[in-house]
């Protein structure tokens, strides 16, 4: 797969995610945060009002530190795939 193809995919995903209307698990929620912000390579701080979201936003960064963008893509588009098919 190409950059272009893979960026693509990605941008699908990610237009998949703002047009679903449902709440997401916060678990999932942390992980698409996580893989979003180290694809898009934006290390702004987390901008939650509560501390407590900006630490678990902030964890979820860490955790993905050692992933590529490209990895983030893939991972994210694959996150976004099978919650899709899996979800009840």
């Amino acid at each position: 797969m190409t950059s272009e193809e893979l960026d693509i995919l990605f941008q699908e995903a990610v237009e998949r995610i703002n047009a679903h209307t449902e709440p997401f698990p916060a678990d999932f929620l942390l992980r698409l945060y996580a893989y979003y912000k180290k694809a898009t390579n934006n290390y702004g701080r987390p901008s939650s009002s509560k501390p407590i979201i900006n630490a678990f936003k902030t964890n979820a960064l860490f955790q993905v530190q050692d992933v590529s963008e490209d990895e983030a893509k893939r991972i994210y588009i694959d996150l976004v795939d099978n919650y899709f098919l899996y979800r009840k």
